[in-house]
């Protein structure tokens, strides 16, 4: 007999939240724990058969761990701490989850409401702390108000753009024994085109001699990925991607062009520059879509441009456009996706030759010149890889190997912060390996990313999950002493490291571990690890000197110095 949903129950606050997260689809949080909320952690040992709380060794992994999985599912990923530090330390997760436009609620115990304003033992104001970088920050005061508190924060966190919603759980609330009826599942909010939005697309694309797509943001599952690359096969249309969302149409479709971030071919950039319409699905067209705001210039571009974003408030927040209207991706993937626009033959020429420079700017390097490439190594097991891998990506330098080498597509992921968080891969691998474990999970992360998260292996090894980590180990961080020389060459402060054994490392966390040196060697190892039955770790020792995919330390010292005699 089906229990009636406007029956009231009694229970504790705990026992309330706990089933108002199965009510609206959740089975899986990462946390650390605290005595601030022990309420939920025992109301989910109710429920362990249907719920899987998983916890980590930091806060910071955790709140990694969760953003991951609401980029891997599209439903909010659910991260559980204590108060002060641990607020603080998950932090850095909603401000990715902000920046990506990631669904994830972070649940945070609280103080007793009855030593607020005390300055009491780890009292911390929420909403004035995370008020700028969440979608939402709130404290349920009254445990009769949960039900409807989480059933606004499931919606808020995946409605329009997507992103972070916190809510403060004060410790004496989730105590109290109340009476009160359950929410219903909570449904998203999405805007959808019309049809004449769509005529107005077609006309304006139509009417174009070299149209360029730009897609990126969240929201883009696998039928929207199915629908757009089929509307841009149809008609000859190019696809480029923002910032780590390569993986939206496959890289080798004939319509793929190359992703707009760090590892950008300047092939790509002078065909951006030739484009006269430019249709952005989803992209927020930040700082890093545009190279620090100087390929599209605000707020008039000087290129024809189409943006569709869910969130109305995005569209001409630093590019007009000429046509902008609010769509999530999804939506508009499917209304765009049976249209013939009669231009194919037109475009085709077009459309090859950028998929054509795609191609050839992701060639295997000749690797003469370094002991170990990387370049090489990825490009000698790249066709092996299984279709579905998820490779995690984390800050720096050294994931241009990933970007640049690796074939992305679905039913592939690429995961990675696009707000240039150290620390995010390894947590990350390790969420996509414990909630999917029939999948690689490849994690690609430096040696000043791993010492800040490397830990989570303790994670991955305790529940039995496999992640593959790629360690570039290089003794500096990368990105910054690539800033350094460009800017004061030679004069190198605060960026060198003096690293540990880092297999040595791997193995005390419970993880299968080895050294590569030679390009030679990486393939078999490779196999080794992921034949391992453990997590993984294989330390790849680079030469510093080559800096990125593109140039070297010496040649940025040679550029500053021709510029200084200038």
């Amino acid at each position: 007999m089906l229990q009636d949903p406007n029956a009231l129950r009694s229970r504790s606050g705990g026992q309330i939240l706990v089933d108002q997260l199965l009510i609206h689809g959740a089975d899986t949080a990462f946390c650390v724990p605290g005595e601030s909320y022990l309420e939920v952690l025992d109301a989910l040992h109710d429920v362990s058969d249907r719920f899987s709380l998983i916890n980590a060794r930091h806060e910071a992994g955790a709140a990694n761990m969760a953003e991951a999985h609401g980029k891997l599912t599209g439903k909010p990923g659910i991260c559980m701490v204590t108060r002060g530090p641990g607020a603080c330390h998950a932090s850095i997760g909603v401000h990715i989850a902000q920046q990506d436009s990631t669904p994830m609620i972070l649940l945070v115990g609280q103080i007793a409401r009855d030593t607020t304003d005390r300055e009491a033992f780890q009292e911390v104001d929420y909403r004035a702390m995370f008020g700028p970088i969440a979608k939402w920050v709130t404290q349920i005061d009254d445990a009769r108000r949960i039900p409807e508190y989480m059933a606004r924060a499931f919606r808020v966190a995946t409605s329009g753009r997507p992103g972070p919603v916190v809510i403060a759980l004060p410790e004496d609330m989730l105590t109290d024994v109340v009476s009160v009826a359950d929410a219903r599942p909570y449904q998203p909010t999405q805007a959808s085109l019309s049809t004449a939005q769509i005529e107005a697309i077609r006309a304006e694309i139509s009417a174009a001699d070299r149209p360029l797509l730009l897609l990126g943001g969240s929201g883009w599952d696998s039928a929207a990925a199915r629908h757009i690359t089929r509307f841009a096969e149809a008609n000859n249309i190019p696809v480029s991607c923002s910032f780590r969302r390569q993986d939206i149409v496959p890289n080798l479709s004939p319509v793929y062009a190359g992703d707009f971030g760090t590892s950008t071919a300047p092939s790509l950039y002078a065909n951006q520059r030739d484009a006269d319409l430019l249709i952005v699905i989803g992209a927020r067209l930040g700082e890093m879509t545009t190279r620090t705001y100087t390929t599209l210039t605000p707020p008039n571009p000087a290129v024809r441009m189409i943006h569709l974003h869910p969130d109305p408030d995005e569209i001409g927040r630093v590019y007009a456009p000429d046509l902008g209207l609010a769509s999530s991706s999804a939506a508009a993937a499917e209304g765009l996706a049976a249209l013939d626009l009669g231009r194919a033959k037109d475009w085709a020429a077009w459309c090859g030759k950028l998929h054509g420079d795609y191609l050839n700017d992701s060639e295997s390097p000749n690797g003469e010149e370094w002991e170990l490439d990387m370049g090489v190594a990825l490009c000698q097991i790249r066709d092996s890889l299984p279709e579905d891998m998820i490779v995690t990506l984390d800050a720096g330098n050294h994931t241009g190997w990933a970007q640049r080498y690796l074939r992305f597509g679905r039913p592939g992921r690429i995961v990675g912060s696009t707000c240039g968080a150290m620390g995010y891969s390894v947590p990350a691998a390790v969420s996509a390996a414990i909630t999917q474990p029939g999948r690689l999970a490849l994690s690609f992360v430096g040696d000043g990313g791993f010492m800040m998260s490397g830990n989570e292996l303790a994670t991955a090894a305790q529940y039995g999950a496999c992640p593959v980590v790629l360690l570039f180990n290089n003794g500096i961080y990368g990105t910054i002493r690539m800033h350094q020389e460009r800017e004061h060459p030679a004069r190198v402060s605060g960026t060198t490291l003096q690293n540990q054994d880092f297999v040595k490392m791997a193995e005390g966390l419970g993880a299968y571990a080895e050294r590569v040196t030679r390009t030679e060697d990486f393939a078999a190892a490779f196999e080794r690890a992921r034949a391992s039955g453990r997590p993984a770790v294989i330390e790849l020792v680079t030469n510093p000197e080559q800096i990125s995919t593109r140039t070297t330390i010496s040649r940025l010292r040679e550029a500053a110095r021709s510029k200084e005699t200038a």
